[in-house]
């Protein structure tokens, strides 16, 4: 079986030295504190390194508008304790994570899609009532899309204008291949956004630690809610990835990841533009860690999923991914993180010969050319 399913990140890239060191260091000059309890806002020194990189993002952060949490998705549950209630509304992409609308969806709200292109999400008319907006502008899951420029001015610009909350989830921000991404959009927005970000997908997913940043009344309201989940952060855990950030390690970590991540999502358009028949479509992210694919309007991705697996291939069916129904069904998520380059051909080419079997598709004499 060859997964293009999963949303690990590539176990090669976890600096595993790098974080023994600083485990082996966190218990030997400072036991006491590593395995105490701790503020439940996260230990001062990370909370500071997190709004010193902010700032440079061009994002106005002191260390008392951040809260260290158990991953984002930590993040993305208190934020739905905290700002959400039964039948308010909630503005998400088309299609939009799948995390989020778990994370949201026991505290009732209603999800109202957006429309989009290739430049990203509109902003919704004005008027709107919302109670929050839900993005990922670079490198998004499920589809891989970053938000233009002109889009982030014009985002800014309409939210500027509303009472709508703008909550801006950046996991894979740093995993860019050519050039970072525009500047975040909650940067544009100062006050009315709340930032989430993780260290997963940069150091390792396994120590489970993210961070929330907003405006210090949402964060009190962040600290309360989650005292009454889990209290904290592990101490050690925080202690550790400070020990390793501060040895600069990510001067050397985050180009090894993107020239793996690139590497991979070369050997998948290669593969797809040599396999696929006439009719399947696609976008060539400029980072993350997924592509969208989209068979022709009559095709049913969960449908063919089996006969996927029977070939020894798993995806994502995209109807997963939206909020609202109905969803197309003709559309699937690739993830090309965890894959060799062979593997990603051979399961590229069994997925071929699958969807060539559709009554809608015909074997391409010439490669596919990726969507614009």
């Amino acid at each position: 079986m060859i997964s293009l399913a999963g949303g690990l990140p590539a176990a090669d890239s976890f600096p595993v030295d790098a974080l023994r060191a600083a485990c082996d260091a966190a218990l030997r000059d400072q036991p006491q504190a590593a395995l105490q309890y701790g503020p439940s806002e996260g230990i001062a020194p990370l909370r500071g390194w997190i709004a010193a990189q902010l700032r440079a993002q061009g994002i106005a952060a002191d260390p008392d508008e951040v809260l260290i949490t158990s991953g984002s998705q930590q993040g993305l549950d208190l934020v739905g304790r905290v700002l959400l209630d039964p039948g308010c509304t909630v503005l998400v992409e088309r299609p939009t994570y799948l995390g989020a609308l778990q994370a949201f969806a026991p505290y009732g709200p209603r999800f109202a899609d957006l429309a989009g292109d290739a430049e990203g999400p509109l902003p919704p008319a004005a008027g709107t009532a919302a109670r929050l907006v839900y993005l990922q502008p670079n490198f998004s899951n499920p589809t891989g899309r970053t938000m233009s420029e002109v889009r982030r001015t014009q985002w800014a610009a309409a939210l500027r204008d509303s009472d709508v909350a703008l909550v801006e989830d950046d996991p894979y921000g740093e995993l860019w291949f050519d050039a970072p991404p525009p500047r975040p959009l909650s940067g544009r927005v100062p006050g009315q956004a709340i930032r989430l970000g993780t260290f997963s997908k940069i150091l390792a997913p396994g120590l489970r630690l993210g961070y929330v940043h907003a405006p210090r009344e949402v964060i009190a309201k962040l600290v309360l809610a989650r005292q009454a989940a889990d209290l904290q952060t592990p101490s050690l855990t925080q202690r550790l990835v400070l020990q390793v950030l501060d040895s600069g390690i990510l001067d050397t970590q985050l180009p090894r990841i993107r020239a793996l991540y690139r590497a991979q999502r070369d050997a998948m358009l290669a593969a797809l533009a040599r396999h696929m028949p006439s009719g399947v479509r696609w976008d060539a992210p400029d980072g993350g860690m997924f592509l969208w694919l989209r068979l022709p309007e009559d095709a049913d991705a969960t449908a063919l999923l089996p006969q996927a697996l029977e070939r020894r291939v798993a995806y994502v069916p995209g109807d997963a991914f939206h909020a609202c129904k109905p969803a197309p069904r003709n559309t699937l998520r690739l993830s090309y993180a965890t894959a060799t380059p062979q593997q990603i051909d051979t399961a590229i080419a069994r997925l071929g010969e699958l969807f060539a079997t559709l009554p809608s598709a015909e074997t391409a004499h010439e490669p596919a050319v990726p969507a614009a």
